[in-house]
């Protein structure tokens, strides 16, 4: 059912230090939660849709055009670093305390993120920079938009129409501890104890199909495990799997949870859905290669592989 958005007040805008808040019920939440309550003191839905150059999708128009009731549109773009030369990377902490109190969120609220992509492509990416500015009362709507819409829930359309009162701020403490460079995926290369964990799919993994960003190597970090970010999920529903078809996957792949894993993908979007993905399954904090292939594919002084991952492939020396 759609219809038209009315007047919202965001909760976290609007309630008082003595308001008992909103706790999320972990780094997922279900439709059927969300719905239960959408009042709930202090919670904040965002859409943080955004999709791969020449996707011909434009997440803001269908923002506008189908949305959850009351939800913001979180722009991934916008919200990064606006000096960085590589797409969505981490912005400065001031920026993204900006973005947060932009789209209604402080310290005391609960943030639900979705979007429309119908495998959680980027809800992860604002889930994870929430976590890693110090913010972990931040869930994914399982299954997204898609799960939503299927399940006969409530939609709006049209240009959203917010009530904002008594802004209250939002205090970055970022985590390095959550982000690797290029530096550290290169120093991992070999090691026993740290495995690199591609999202990309598999053609793009094993350099049989080109990258959609232009002047970027074909291939992958030598050593790295490659789990295409739609194995993530059930493409019929769009809901995660569950943790022990999980167990699967990685054995599949070669993936041994038991190491220190590093998320890695085209530019560190889907590498979120494998933090957020173990985080569901107990493994909180995986950190991500933030550059991710937009930075190691464009570097010539950094090796590159191509080929499964099994170690049959052929690397390029640095």
């Amino acid at each position: 059912m759609r219809r038209k958005p009315e007047p919202v007040t965001i909760g976290s805008m609007a309630t008082s230090g003595d308001d008992p808040q909103t706790t999320v019920p972990g780094p997922a939440a279900t439709a059927g939660w969300l719905a239960a309550d959408p009042g709930r003191p202090g919670l904040v839905v965002l859409d943080g849709s955004w999709y791969l150059p020449g996707s011909g999708r434009d997440p803001k128009l269908e923002f506008e055009e189908r949305r959850i009731p009351g939800a913001r549109f979180f722009d991934i773009d916008m919200c990064s670093d606006p000096g960085a030369e590589l797409p969505h990377t981490i912005p400065p902490p001031g920026h993204f305390r900006k973005c947060a109190e932009e789209a209604g969120v402080s310290d005391r609220s609960a943030v639900i993120v979705y979007d429309g992509s119908g495998v959680n492509l980027s809800a992860a990416r604002v889930w994870w920079t929430f976590r890693y500015f110090g913010h972990d009362n931040v869930a994914v709507l399982d299954g997204g938009l898609k799960h939503w819409i299927a399940s006969g829930l409530p939609t709006e359309s049209g240009p959203p129409v917010r009530t904002l009162e008594a802004p209250a701020p939002f205090t970055p403490r970022p985590r390095p501890h959550l982000v690797r460079t290029a530096e550290d995926v290169l120093a991992a290369i070999g090691s026993a104890h740290t495995q690199i964990v591609d999202m990309r799919p598999a053609g793009r993994f094993a350099g049989t199909e080109p990258e959609p960003r232009e002047g970027l190597r074909s291939g992958h970090v030598p050593g790295s495990r490659n789990v295409p970010y739609a194995d993530l999920v059930d493409l019929r529903t769009g809901l995660v799997i569950d943790d022990r078809t999980l167990a699967r996957v990685l054995v599949r792949a070669g993936v041994d949870p038991g190491k220190r894993l590093v998320g890695t993908c085209g530019s560190g979007t889907s590498a979120c859905a494998f933090a957020w993905k173990m985080a569901c399954a107990g493994h909180r904090d995986v950190p991500i290669y933030d550059g991710s292939w937009s930075e190691w594919g464009g570097r010539e002084d950094l090796p590159v592989e191509t080929g499964p991952p099994e170690g049959s492939g052929r690397r390029e020396p640095a």
